[in-house]
């Protein structure tokens, strides 16, 4: 219902309606339904009770209304009941049901749902382009605005799921330093983001999500080579500076212990050689073929 002096939405709010037990209604039902009997006998001989005799279009008429108003819940399903369009309440109790037979009445279930979104393409928070797809699980629990508040509450999922997913895949990079919360390496962060992003979308429809998380995430076709090469060239530059830091200190170990021990004297010249000697073997990519000095340094 929409106020015309502030145009916002009044969300209907669910309650409890005032139904029966089918079980007490269908004694009844019986007990009409004998009556009948006894009428239509009665006609038939024409010897019946007056009251007997005229009483059969009453009792057609309440066999009939008693009948309309039963219906059947089964576990996690609900059945929001009206009158002449007027929301009167949501029955949840399970088994046999019976309300008044004027009022009608909308079947809804409330049980848990899945769905699976479309690979979607999103810029992330860098701009790259991205595939993105995610699951979740929600489920009605508000019935009143399921019904109400929102036209077709289903297809309404589809849509507020798909810009769920948009807004989380440009609110993240990709990938990026330990520090920085990326879709690639903070799953756990970026589902409860995606979680509370999705739940504040179906609120209006009285829907809440129990799970949720991403599904798909890679590099759009048209770059994903291109960032293939740009991770593998920082893996190779990050094994090399580990390589490199290693050598240093071997190196380092070496030229302390050559001193500490005075296993040989070593100028600057023959210093500087010795470190380049052990850098090569040390940070090689292939095997080091010796060279046996059969002179001098200096020759």
């Amino acid at each position: 219902m929409t106020d015309p002096t502030s145009g916002l939405l009044h969300a209907n709010r669910e309650r409890g309606a005032m139904t029966f037990s089918g079980w007490a209604m269908l004694l009844i039902a019986l007990v009409a339904l004998f009556a009948l009997v006894g009428s239509a006998l009665s006609n038939a001989g024409g010897n019946g009770p007056l009251w007997l005799i005229g009483g059969t279009p009453v009792l057609v008429v309440l066999f009939i209304l008693i009948l309309r108003g039963f219906y059947i819940l089964q576990p996690n399903q609900a059945v929001a009941i009206l009158l002449f369009g007027s929301y009167r309440g949501t029955d949840r109790a399970t088994g046999l049901r019976w309300t008044w037979p004027w009022m009608s009445r909308a079947r809804i279930s409330v049980r848990a749902n899945n769905a699976i979104s479309e690979k979607l393409k999103v810029n992330d928070l860098r701009g790259n382009p991205i595939e993105i797809a995610a699951q979740l699980v929600w489920r009605v629990t508000d019935t009143a605005q399921a019904l109400f508040d929102i036209d077709d509450y289903r297809a309404f999922v589809g849509v507020q799921i798909e810009a769920g997913v948009r807004a989380i895949g440009s609110r993240y990079a990709y990938d990026g330093d330990e520090a920085e919360v990326t879709l690639r390496g903070h799953h756990d962060e970026v589902n409860n983001a995606l979680r509370d992003e999705l739940r504040a979308r179906l609120a209006i429809a009285g829907i809440t999500v129990d799970e949720c998380g991403l599904t798909h995430l890679a590099y759009a076709p048209e770059i994903a080579g291109a960032m293939l090469r740009r991770q593998q060239a920082e893996a190779v530059v990050a094994a090399r500076a580990k390589l490199v830091e290693g050598a240093v200190s071997m190196v380092e170990m070496a030229l302390e212990q050559l001193s500490a021990r005075d296993v040989v004297e070593l100028d600057d010249e023959r210093r500087a050689a010795m470190v380049s000697n052990l850098m090569v073997v040390l940070c090689g990519e292939r095997e080091t073929q010796p060279i046996v000095n059969t002179g001098t340094l200096y020759q």
